[in-house]
């Protein structure tokens, strides 16, 4: 247990947590961690690439996915130099402010991937329930809208978290229950002055966010199978529901380690076990590593702009 004394936060300096028992093979567990992080920036960097190049896929359902590619390279970007910096170099020492601009870094890109997974879900409804007025409805400058408001609203949702945080008072030295910078962590097991403020901000911010999200992403495929079941062919059937295949894959991947890492924290209320932290990661690491490789398989566009590019390249190599 840490003394707070009368450190004000821009003194104090957080440690990072890598795995507990296991930091003398840190470089070997975080060899699959590192792997990870790389295919997430390579396989997100190929659909974007091919989302802004493709005019085959300037369409509002792979615009999304243009953006959801976009928020997992900032999740990337904000989580992986941190665990390099711990794993590879023994780094654990992380000030303030690096701290708390990490914290908001990563959680408006989390904020932004479920805003654009609802998005996608209406998207994908609208096409289903109304597929002629579908291309008037979700206009390029309908969808530029959404996506600036999508990354407005998360701005503001999580711009007062950091800002509260320098209210209040820290240990000289804190010892974080990962290798990033959550809000819980800090405000929950770290702060040593009032932080009910804060907690009303982040309970706000989430029930805003992440619950509104999932709740409307769940009626909107109440709706598209209320939607499809009203088809009279089996087969059209089949067709419309395949449309939403790859969206429901990623909305599982992204809601299911949150889920666990929940049910988790109920179970172990005063402790941290390797397994919790190894659900922590997954929860940040999975869905920037899956999303790519899902939309690759699922999405004959994908697939056919990738091999068309690939094709063009053997034929300038030649």
């Amino acid at each position: 247990m840490f003394s707070c004394n009368t450190s004000t936060s821009g003194q104090s300096t957080f440690l990072l947590t890598g795995f507990p028992g296991l930091e003398a093979s840190h470089r070997w567990v975080s060899i699959p961690i590192n792997l990870i992080c790389v295919v997430s920036i390579l396989g997100n960097s190929i659909i974007l690439f091919l989302i802004c190049t493709d005019i085959a896929l300037q369409e509002p359902m792979y615009i999304f996915l243009s953006m959801l590619a976009a928020s997992d390279l900032g999740l990337c970007a904000s989580t992986f130099p941190t665990m390099v910096r711990l794993f590879w170099l023994g780094a654990r020492e992380l000030p303030f402010d690096l701290c708390a601009a990490q914290m908001f870094f990563i959680h408006v890109f989390t904020y932004v991937e479920s805003v654009v997974l609802l998005a996608m879900a209406i998207d994908r409804f609208i096409a289903i329930r109304d597929p002629l007025h579908y291309a008037t409805i979700l206009t390029r400058s309908a969808t530029a809208k959404v996506g600036t408001a999508i990354l407005v609203r998360a701005v503001l949702l999580n711009l007062p978290g950091p800002i509260l945080l320098q209210h209040l008072l820290f240990p000289q030295i804190g010892v974080l229950s990962h290798c990033y910078c959550l809000h819980c962590d800090l405000v929950t097991d770290l702060a040593c002055s009032d932080t009910q403020i804060n907690s009303l901000v982040g309970l706000v911010s989430i029930l805003f966010s992440l619950c509104l999200d999932s709740s409307i992403i769940m009626l909107s495929y109440a709706l598209i199978l209320r939607t499809v079941l009203g088809i009279a062919s089996p087969g059209e059937q089949l067709k419309a529901l395949n449309t939403c295949m790859s969206h429901l894959c990623i909305v599982l991947i992204f809601y299911l380690p949150k889920l666990g890492l929940s049910v988790l924290h109920r179970v172990e209320k005063h402790s941290y076990t390797s397994l919790a932290v190894l659900m922590a990661n997954l929860h940040f690491l999975v869905p920037p590593f899956m999303n790519p490789i899902v939309y690759s398989i699922k999405s004959r566009q994908i697939r056919h702009s990738l091999l068309k590019h690939l094709q063009q390249k053997r034929i300038d190599a030649f």
